[in-house]
């Protein structure tokens, strides 16, 4: 697209949030019909016409949300947020990976997770970045390198990892600023915000944190230090006042999720001003990682049920990484949907996944993309026809035997480099136990009548 077209296409979308934001409550429906005429293709028709009915309904929860969310967040950052989520890196960008998938014939991202350094401010119970420490670091120019290629192949969207990235927050708000017409996100612990990191947010607008809480006051300051709830309570309170949108990162596991999957806990999350709340769940990644806090078959039907019946009546938008499987058609990984890039270099499928074959200083993106490992994922997936049994190690652990076997790939653990069938041992047992239960959701999500929960019901 020519930067003339861009800059009227931009000014056209300036004028329809300005109209939308007026009166968002009668105004709504209107964002959805000019979506519409935006998509001349239609291969967002569905997704599209799903939203037309909350956009009509002023009583329903996703139009409450929308309708807050106008109110409470600052105008200029929603719309950037809407240009660079919304059509770059979705409508517009999605069009272009397609393009580039069928010219390249590889996995395209919608979405890079990366990691700008193993440091952490913290010494979390349970954290290899604890251990690790200020070691492993990809350069400014490096993750630019990375932006610009995953720009050429559409992708738009960007997060951070680690460690802590806000140990890089200058650098990320560089890149930011670099690339305003990206999305970037971060999954940061949050005591590192403070008033001028979030007067620059305001600033650059292309910036939304994960802020990661898991439990209340208790549980987090036993597990990441006395006071870090009283800084992420603190972090949550400036970006309020000054009307910045941010999420919560939570990890569910054998031991929190009946907190994290309570009301209580998700109307806290409201109240604090968070906008969306991105669910994981505990994978036993690493030589020295315990078994007993994955979670049980019922545990994970809990938060299956638990989230689907949140996201009508709560104002708050959930995403669940394993459990909302049947949306994305199974596993996101390996450049389907989103890949990982660690503090080291090595491309790896996916955060949990940390196997390798090649690196940021040795290949491209493509070039990666098009080697054996992610050639592997791509035809592989999906791992399995149930979408909700959707990763090959937590639910196909042979799956990931297999790909990494074959495609020659190495351990990229950084501290005790992990054998992938050991890895894949310890989730044996809890998929086995998880395939029954999945099907017979997965059933009654296609067909109540072979569901024998709903037949006993009934």
């Amino acid at each position: 697209m020519s930067k003339m077209s861009d800059k009227v296409q931009t000014a056209v979308l300036d004028q329809i949030m300005d109209y939308v934001l007026k009166d968002p409550a009668r105004n709504f429906v209107k964002l959805v019909d000019w979506a519409e005429r935006f998509d001349v293709t239609g291969e967002h028709a569905s997704q599209i016409a799903a939203v037309r009915p909350a956009a009509a309904d002023p009583e329903n929860n996703w139009n409450k949300f929308v309708v807050k969310l106008c109110k409470e967040v600052d105008h200029e950052v929603l719309k950037a947020t809407v240009y660079n989520f919304f059509i770059n890196a979705s409508m517009a960008g999605m069009r272009k990976q397609e393009e580039s998938r069928q010219k390249y014939g590889c996995n395209v991202p919608w979405a890079i997770l990366m990691d700008p350094t193993s440091a952490c401010n913290l010494h979390c119970t349970g954290c290899w970045a604890a251990e690790y420490g200020n070691k492993l670091n990809m350069s400014y120019e490096e993750l630019d390198s990375i932006i610009n290629q995953a720009n050429e192949l559409g992708t738009y969207m960007f997060l951070y990892s680690g460690g802590e990235p806000l140990v890089r927050k200058k650098d990320i708000i560089r890149l930011c600023e670099a690339h305003p017409d990206c999305q970037f996100t971060a999954f940061t612990n949050g005591t590192l915000i403070d008033e001028a990191f979030a007067d620059e947010m305001l600033r650059i607008k292309n910036f939304i944190p994960a802020i990661s809480v898991e439990g209340f006051e208790e549980a987090t300051d036993f597990r990441r230090g006395a006071g870090t709830f009283a800084q992420v309570e603190r972090a949550m309170s400036i970006l309020r006042e000054k009307k910045l949108p941010f999420g919560i990162s939570c990890c569910y596991t054998s031991k929190n999720v009946e907190v994290i999957g309570s009301e209580e806990y998700f109307d806290q999350m409201i109240e604090w001003g968070a906008r969306f709340c991105w669910l994981f769940t505990y994978m036993p990644v690493g030589k020295e990682a315990v078994t007993d806090l994955m979670v049980t078959p019922e545990q994970r039907k809990f938060m299956y049920e638990t989230v689907h019946k949140f996201r009508e009546t709560k104002p708050l938008f959930t995403l669940d990484f394993w459990n909302d499987g049947q949306y994305s058609e199974g596993c996101l990984a390996g450049g389907r949907l989103y890949l990982h890039i660690n503090a080291n270099g090595d491309y790896e499928p996916c955060a949990f996944i940390h196997y390798a074959d090649t690196n940021i200083r040795t290949h491209t993106l493509l070039e990666a993309l098009q080697a054996p490992l992610f050639t592997a994922y791509k035809e592989g997936q999906p791992w399995n026809q149930n979408h909700l049994r959707p990763c090959p190690l937590l639910d196909n652990p042979q799956a990931l035997v297999d790909a990494v076997e074959r495609s020659g790939a190495h351990s990229t653990d950084l501290q005790d480099p992990e054998n992938v069938r050991e890895l894949a041992a310890k989730c044996e047992g809890p998929a086995a136990a998880w395939a029954p239960v999945a099907d017979e959701i997965w059933a009654c999500s296609h067909s109540c009548e072979s569901c024998q929960g709903c037949r006993q019901e009934a």
